[in-house]
């Protein structure tokens, strides 16, 4: 490596920023689609519909997303694991601002008709492929760069995108709620989309500044890249990617149901403000970035696995508890469980799982790996949770009990992953099979 490139190699800690900001420019992108599916959508693109079947229609166009997500995640991390991790990450970020910016200026439905609703429905797909090349990138731009004894809490930085995303997005929901009922329909819910073309500069310009991963340099060097990498992970590591799906379940399930279903039927099912739910929403967002954070670091301590199985196991025993606290239609009640599920649950579950994921995989279809596991587990995972929610609320006379019952279900099945997969801290990420000595002063080269 030559002087100049010494002097310029980014640090670990420069490169976990440009991962987390990146990652929350792309999140906040995605998640203003939930938030206004919640409570824009079915006024202006599916009002020619009552107002379940309407709501439903909004959801199905927010599920749409996590269909394509796959799509993304398959075809990015197969580039990824063959060109390189940082390439992907600049076209995804472009895709994502794109798509976000265009959905910001759609005609709506009584402009252009049923035109409006496919026009979004493509529109999601776009922000879906985006979204689902981003997350494998993100995660191994700061969990490659890493320190081994410092892996859980760098690699963090790449999921504080989601809670971060999600403060930007119900930030922006909120301030322009205080806008008039019909400034807001108008153009309040707009803005908020066109500021992606803003924050996609940002994005682009930090990420720009950061080189390729250390650990995919390697695999270059030894000539070692694959040429399909799904083909290798699926024939060499199915069992981890599998039950990594199993981990992901009670993330997924969790994020969406706080912050897209219980937000939809607080202002809907229950005819409450919406501010009440945005307020607490971002409340719980903003506590869930600092928590991720520090989770991640507390994995590198006491192990990937403590940490996360104590995350699903108070989403577990919480169920209930936030069913009957909604349905008090308290407001402190339902801040309470907006904080605790998107704040303590989301934070402590979704800490560790960068570093956790990221180390049972070979690097040649690390990339692939992680996008195959979170983007295709998302499909059940978040995508359906808000539709899955909607129908079980029918299906118990308006109330949430069905819907405890299945978050019960859904974080036993994520326990019970877990016990499966083996602990990876101190784990080399040059060989999943073996294990390597964290020394406290460990330097990562660029």
């Amino acid at each position: 490596m030559s002087a100049h490139a010494a002097q310029t190699a980014p640090t670990p800690r420069r490169v976990a920023l440009a991962s987390a900001v990146g990652a929350t420019i792309e999140w906040y992108d995605f998640f203003l689609y939930g938030t206004a599916a919640a409570v824009v959508f079915d006024k202006l693109y599916f009002n020619g519909l009552d107002g379940p079947a309407a709501q439903f229609a909004a959801f199905a166009t927010f599920a749409v997303g996590f269909f394509a997500r796959p799509i993304g995640g398959l075809v990015f991390g197969h580039f990824g694991d063959r060109i390189g991790r940082k390439q992907m990450l600049l076209l995804t970020l472009v895709i994502m601002g794109i798509g976000t910016a265009l959905i910001g200026l759609l005609p709506t439905y009584d402009q252009i008709g049923v035109l409006a609703p496919i026009a979004l429905v493509v529109l999601r797909v776009l922000q879906g492929i985006g979204v689902g090349g981003e997350y494998g990138g993100a995660v191994l731009l700061a969990v490659e760069y890493a320190p081994a004894h410092r892996r859980g809490f760098f690699g963090s930085f790449a999921h504080i995108g989601v809670p971060g995303g999600l403060v930007l997005a119900a930030g922006a929901f909120s301030l322009a709620g205080l806008l008039p009922e019909e400034a807001f329909l108008a153009w309040g819910w707009r803005a908020c989309f066109l500021i992606s073309i803003v924050l996609l500069g940002i994005g682009a310009y930090i990420r720009l500044s950061v080189m390729e991963t250390p650990e995919f340099a390697k695999v270059q060097e030894r000539k070692e890249i694959s040429r399909i990498p799904l083909r290798d992970l699926l024939a060499e590591q199915p069992r981890p990617l599998l039950l990594g799906m199993g981990t992901r379940f009670i993330e997924g399930f969790t994020f969406n149901l706080f912050s897209v279903y219980l937000l939809a039927y607080v202002a809907t099912n229950l005819e409450l403000p919406r501010q009440w739910a945005l307020d607490a929403i971002l409340v719980g967002a903003a506590i869930g970035v600092v928590l991720v954070p520090l989770a991640g670091a507390l994995s590198d301590k006491v192990g990937r696995k403590p940490v996360y199985r104590v995350g699903a196991w108070i989403a577990l025993l919480f169920a209930f508890p936030a069913a009957y606290l909604v349905q008090t239609e308290n407001r402190w009640a339902i801040s309470l469980v907006f904080v605790v599920g998107l704040g303590l649950i989301y934070g402590t579950v979704y800490g560790p799982l960068a570093a956790f994921w990221s180390e049972q995989f070979d690097t040649r279809y690390r990339y692939t790996a992680l996008s195959t596991l979170y983007q295709v587990s998302g499909i059940l995972a978040s995508g359906l949770t808000p539709l899955i929610a909607a129908w079980l609320v029918t299906r118990g006379g308006g109330t949430l009990w069905w819907v405890a019952g299945y978050n019960v279900l859904v974080a036993a099945i994520s326990l019970v992953s877990a016990r499966f997969l083996p602990e990876t801290v101190g784990r080399s990420l040059d060989d999943t099979g073996t294990r390597e000595e964290v020394r406290p002063r460990e330097v990562v080269a660029a």
